[in-house]
């Protein structure tokens, strides 16, 4: 049996809490937080602009640069201005569960991500998450990072 993983990211925004909880809560921008390499796309329909508690969104994304995989996720919870956690329904994982956390700090915005993430097939998914899944997702995060310290520079 796989573990189960987790992985936290803090990233400080100059920019006040609507302005992040704004960009941040709407499924649009998605795309642009994400590498370009993983062919990310949006495939619903009828996710609406803002995001709700209920709300099911689906991708198409690639693995390792070739094959497209289809993923749902459903946002179980959103507090306006303070969090939301989206889980996967269906995809890759066997447990997905990411909270987004925001706090007025120093003057801006401090994010934190925490994802909690299980691999399904066992000892296989031991095995790809430390050859391959820790390290896609690393590459995920540190993209993420550096496109949102584009998007907020500190010296606006």
């Amino acid at each position: 049996m796989s573990k189960v993983y987790s992985l936290k990211t803090v990233q400080w925004l100059p920019v006040n809490m609507d302005t992040a909880w704004r960009f941040f809560s709407s499924p649009y921008n998605l795309k642009e937080i994400t590498p370009p390499d993983m062919g990310f796309d949006i495939i619903s329909t009828h996710h609406g602009a803002e995001m709700y508690a209920g709300q099911v969104i689906e991708y198409r994304l690639k693995l390792l640069g070739l094959i497209k995989l289809y993923w749902m996720t459903e946002i179980t919870h959103v507090q306006p201005h303070a969090y939301f956690i989206d889980e996967q329904r269906f995809g890759p994982y066997a447990l997905w569960h990411h909270q987004h956390h925001f706090q007025e700090k120093d003057g801006g915005v401090e994010m934190t991500d925490i994802v909690h993430y299980k691999i399904p097939f066992g000892i296989l998914g031991s095995l790809a998450h430390v050859l391959y899944v820790k390290k896609q997702l690393k590459h995920i995060f540190d993209f993420r990072f550096q496109k949102i310290a584009a998007l907020f520079p500190a010296n606006r």
